[in-house]
């Protein structure tokens, strides 16, 4: 992920991103990568609960997300936007970004209805558009957007609803299919029942192949699959925010659902984008976030110069480890990274030929969890979203 940060330096000798990228580690592995040249493995000797045997891999840089095959790792689309900082990219910069993704073998990208509000569609749309037959679009619904303006007005989870936002979205997207559509945040007023029925509809018209939830409540998640089967869960799932580890991904083992962790790299905390001198400019969701707040801050650096110390036993960087510790936890389990730059592109991408061992996973976890991280997981209007479950159906 492409995080900007000002007024910082480098207060600890490991291995600092800007320098490795500089390196002949990463001219070598990483600028001249082709992910397809090694195995995209990150689970040496990881056992697949669901197959009784040893997952050798990622095969060819591909993972299953229920019966969607997409690439190991993704790419948000965030950063694009200028959801951090820099603004809205320019779409020569967003086409030249995308297609060499898809050069380097990315073909699983993640957007939405509310990112921009109603840019990112227009962006990805016209980045893949040579290619579109080839990758997985997934976006997400579930806000009341205004169609014209963008302005976004509470959720609104209504089948009329979704139906016309899915319209909007083929138009934005220039396609005719959705291969992957998300309810963005489960509606408090409207039973996951009536989603999942609308979703059935669409998918009988063409308009979607597959579907999924964003962090919703694990009874909405049966619910949902018992209607029409889910392909993916999209949570936060990151070094610092392991809550799906405890219930979510039982879960979606348990009923064959894949999982893409969202804001895998913490923000830019994981990519080495964020210390004890950054300060945020005005408009930055980080500004907010409780864990890069200040005070905070100097606490949470000890993950990730626990995580520096893996990359030197690995020869890797910071964002390289993250990505591939959490491609390690479940074969089913693809990260979304977002970047607007090619050099962080590429760095996260060597992220598939990093693997850990059964006996070196157990270890990194258990350091992690004896690390105390400082602040709340997220800013109070994002937790309020979380978790929640749908109404009764009546």
């Amino acid at each position: 992920m492409e995080n900007n940060k000002s007024n910082n330096s480098g207060s600890r000798n490991s291995v600092n991103r800007r320098k490795f990228l500089g390196s002949s580690a990463i001219a070598g592995l990483g600028l001249a990568l082709n992910p397809f040249s090694v195995s995209a493995s990150s689970i040496s000797g990881v056992v697949d609960k669901r197959e009784g045997e040893i997952f050798p891999g990622a095969t060819h840089n591909r993972r299953m997300l229920g019966k969607l095959e997409v690439s190991s790792l993704g790419l948000g689309g965030l950063p694009v936007v200028g959801f951090y900082t820099g603004g809205v990219r320019e779409q020569s910069q967003v086409n030249k970004i995308y297609r060499e993704a898809y050069d380097n073998g990315v073909t699983f990208f993640d957007t939405a209805e509310v990112y921009g509000p109603l840019i990112n569609e227009r962006q990805v749309g016209e980045a893949v558009a040579p290619f579109r037959k080839d990758v997985v679009i997934a976006t997400k619904f579930g806000f009341n957007v205004n169609p014209e303006s963008g302005e976004r007005r509470g959720l609104d989870s209504r089948p009329q609803s979704i139906r016309r936002t899915v319209d909007g979205m083929l138009q934005r997207l220039q396609t005719d299919y959705i291969d992957l559509l998300y309810q963005h945040r489960v509606d408090p007023e409207v039973p996951i029942e009536e989603v999942a029925g609308a979703i059935q509809d669409l998918m009988k018209e063409g308009k979607v192949l597959h579907w999924g939830l964003s962090e919703p409540g694990l009874k909405t998640i049966r619910r949902a699959h018992a209607v029409q089967p889910l392909s993916a869960i999209q949570n936060e799932y990151s070094p610092w925010s392991r809550d799906p580890e405890a219930e979510v991904l039982p879960l979606c083992e348990e009923l064959n659902i894949g999982f893409v962790p969202w804001c895998p790299l913490g923000y830019g905390f994981f990519a080495d984008a964020i210390n004890e001198n950054t300060r945020f400019s005005e408009g930055d969701f980080r500004a907010i976030l409780p864990r890069t707040t200040p005070e905070n801050i100097p606490q949470n650096l000890e993950m990730l110069y626990y995580i520096e110390d893996w990359g030197l036993r690995k020869n890797a960087t910071a964002p390289q480890i993250t990505l591939a510790w959490l491609q390690a936890q479940k074969p089913w389990i693809v990260p979304i990274p977002g970047t607007s730059k090619s050099v962080h592109l590429r760095e996260n991408l060597r992220a598939n030929d990093i693997s850990f061992t059964v006996e070196e996973l157990e270890e990194f976890n258990q350091g992690l969890a004896a690390i105390e991280i400082a602040g709340a997981r997220n800013a109070p209007p994002v937790m309020a979203g979380m978790g929640v479950e749908a109404p009764p159906k009546q």
